[in-house]
């Protein structure tokens, strides 16, 4: 009988051990399934905490809710009445000490007409007209290995880019869009560009893929995002979890695997899955080999900040869900969502509940560092009053500190995870690497991941 340990208790080895298990009884396969996990808590860096009348998200706030299998697996789950979806209105950029909408008619903050970008207050003239050469200068040098910053750049100019693009993308991205590939970020640009002349033109030729639904583009549970972590442990039913335990070494002999925790047991595997965080997997490999195509791979590091007030959301200036702060602003966060009015289902009488994020590509970030709960906590409410110039006392505060957690998708990350897996064909055969350090870092791509992980590894022992 073969057997499978999935290392990593996050979403994608949770989807993973679902699959597997799921695929175990559908083909009647003889397998031996074993997830195992290190703190004591399943979910990875979905966690959900109520501290009344809040539900506060530490890690991710929801799934977008067109990725591929996403809404088939909550159907499979039977989750559709713990369904909601976010509540849509105007998005702002916090620029020169006041908010500016974001025209509706964008994706990323790139304009999808023309008329969408003479509307936008974050763009003076001479950038509107410097933006407009995307409509007659032709492609000659950039493809999808090329740096997203200079591809946008190149046909819109620095000011649309800087003041209303950077600010989005690299909130959505985590990184400096000039390390950040096409390929990794927004490749159909390139295709739009070369098909249509124009990336606003492409853009507008197909906007129906970008409309939001009347439901909005995200989803969540009423009881949180931990709903689904709950649901998957609970229908999981032919495989071992092993909760507080700590995988710290694999050694290879034949053609299996023995693997030693923290408690010195040792469990032996014919297949293993990483979906550990990459420098968690590298330690425990501890492989010269691995470690030069390991090395490459990046994280960044996010500081959030939840802080409720005992008033009602409708004491916000402006009628929207948030903002995101433009370079050389005069707050520190890099964003600020209004949650109560984004997520109703966070607060049970509308109280104002928002979220500040921190994050380390800010070159801000480095005055947090080492500061207390307490400091963080003042310098949030110093960025809640000078952008929205509200100065309640908050009632409830959260802070979840994301140190070298969050992975940056830089200019040789897709070169880097190829190295990697081929190495690892190479010399650890059946060992699988998974998860958000290399291919994807939304909640829908790790769901994704996780399955297509655990088809491959079936398909392998039934063939």
């Amino acid at each position: 009988m073969k057997k499978v340990v999935v290392v990593g208790g996050g979403i994608t080895g949770l989807i993973t051990m679902y699959h597997l298990d799921k695929l175990k009884r559908e083909n009647n396969i003889d397998i031996e399934l074993i997830l195992v996990e290190r703190d004591q808590e399943l979910g990875g860096k979905i966690k959900t905490v109520k501290e009344h009348p809040f539900i506060m998200e530490t890690g991710a706030d929801s799934i977008v809710a067109r990725n591929e299998g996403v809404l088939a697996l909550i159907e499979e789950l039977q989750l559709e009445d713990e369904l909601v979806y976010n509540e849509t209105g105007l998005s702002y950029i916090y620029m020169n000490a006041k908010l500016h909408k974001i025209p509706e008619d964008t994706i990323f903050g790139i304009p999808m007409s023309i008329e969408s970008l003479m509307e936008s207050t974050l763009v003076s003239e001479d950038g509107k007209r410097e933006a407009c050469k995307d409509l007659e200068t032709p492609n000659k040098i950039f493809t999808k290995e090329s740096s997203v910053g200079e591809f946008l750049e190149a046909f819109f100019g620095r000011e649309l880019v800087e003041n209303q693009i950077a600010p989005v993308l690299s909130g959505v991205y985590s990184g400096n869009l000039h390390d950040l590939t096409m390929s990794s970020t927004l490749p159909y640009l390139v295709d739009y560009k070369n098909q249509y002349g124009s990336i606003i033109k492409g853009l507008e030729a197909n906007k129906e893929r970008f409309k939001s639904s009347s439901k909005g583009k995200f989803i969540s549970f009423r009881n949180g995002l931990s709903a689904l972590i709950d649901r998957l442990e609970q229908v999981i039913e032919d495989a071992d979890i092993i909760k507080g335990e700590e995988l710290i070494n694999l050694k290879q002999y034949e053609d299996k695997y023995e693997l030693t925790f923290t408690d010195r047991k040792q469990v032996e595997a014919d297949y293993v899955v990483f979906s550990t965080p990459h420098d968690v997997t590298q330690m425990i490999l501890n492989d010269p080999l691995m470690d030069q195509h390991f090395s490459l791979l990046k994280n960044s590091s996010l500081t959030s900040i939840y802080i409720g007030f005992d008033v009602k959301d409708d004491i916000l200036p402006e009628n929207g869900t948030g903002f995101i702060t433009s370079h050389g602003s005069d707050v520190l966060c890099d964003a600020c969502t209004w949650t109560s009015r984004k997520w109703k289902h966070t607060a049970e009488e509308h109280e104002l509940l928002v979220r500040l994020f921190y994050k380390s590509s800010n070159p801000h970030y480095r005055e947090l560092k080492g500061l207390s709960e307490e400091d963080l906590t003042n310098v949030a409410l110093k960025d809640i009053s000078k952008s929205l110039a509200i100065n309640e006392r908050p009632v409830s505060v959260k802070v979840t500190e994301w140190k070298d957690l969050m992975p940056n998708y830089h200019l040789q990350h897709s070169e880097a995870v190829n190295s990697l897996q081929h190495t690892l064909s190479e010399n650890y055969p059946n060992v699988t690497l998974a998860g958000a350090s290399y291919f994807g870092v939304g909640i829908g791509a790790c769901i994704q991941n996780g399955k297509h992980t655990a088809e491959a590894i079936i398909e392998k022992i039934i063939r």
